[in-house]
């Protein structure tokens, strides 16, 4: 299919010119952005403020978090491993070309679980904290937290857009599936997931441990590249 062939060159150069902007400096704070373990902050206070305003339906929705991040990483992998597209890093023709941060991973890249998983909690996460701040917040974080695959080297443009179009579309379905689960079974129940809405003061501690973290990357890699370490 030429069509099919044209569209994946097309994917090639866009990958080559986006992965070709980098430094030193850059590849830190990318190393720290992609690594799931520098963002458990943030993910530990929306968790707490799930707690906080769900109160008794809050394993509710922390199960559906849960069966969120299964599934999306899950039905990712088992993209990878039956459309067996090789990373940029593995492909022979370029894999001279591109600039890969620490690591390789897995042979095969469509679609990206780091899209996947991050347009996955944008996708649920905004609709049960229905917050203007909070929205902006977290797709700031899903496009910089998705494009560090770009910059690592491991994943095309199109494995990012497959991988956002497969959370996406998970986010929303079990979504759904939340809101039919509490109608059918807790009804009666305050407070009624479809209508909370995150407060202003709550949204701002959100986005105030974000810049913090964010701040923090910044500043540790500055440290690092001053003394050398790097």
């Amino acid at each position: 299919m030429k069509w099919l062939q044209k569209i994946l060159e097309v994917d090639k150069e866009i990958f080559l010119f986006l992965n070709g902007f980098h430094s030193p400096f850059w590849d830190t704070i990318m190393l720290m952005v992609t690594r799931k373990e520098t963002w458990f902050p943030f993910f530990a206070i929306i968790i707490y403020y799930v707690v906080k305003n769900f109160r008794v339906k809050a394993w509710l929705v922390l199960f559906f978090l849960a069966l969120l991040i299964l599934f999306s990483d899950q039905f990712s992998v088992l993209l990878k491993e039956n459309i067996r597209r090789l990373r940029p890093v593995y492909q022979p023709e370029i894999e001279h070309l591109v600039h890969n941060v620490l690591r390789k991973g897995g042979l095969y890249g469509f679609v990206s679980s780091h899209a996947a998983n991050g347009f996955a909690i944008f996708a649920l996460t905004t609709r049960i904290f229905k917050n203007k701040t909070y929205w902006s917040l977290l797709l700031f974080w899903t496009v910089i937290f998705s494009y560090s695959r770009i910059y690592s080297g491991v994943h095309y443009p199109l494995d990012i857009l497959g991988g956002a179009v497969l959370g996406w579309g998970i986010g929303v379905l079990l979504y759904k599936l939340l809101i039919f689960t509490e109608t059918r079974f807790w009804a009666e129940k305050q407070p009624i997931i479809a209508t909370l809405i995150l407060p202003k003061a709550q949204s701002a501690i959100v986005l105030l441990v974000f810049a913090v973290l964010l701040t923090t990357v910044f500043i540790v890699s500055s440290i690092l590249h001053h003394y050398g370490y790097l």
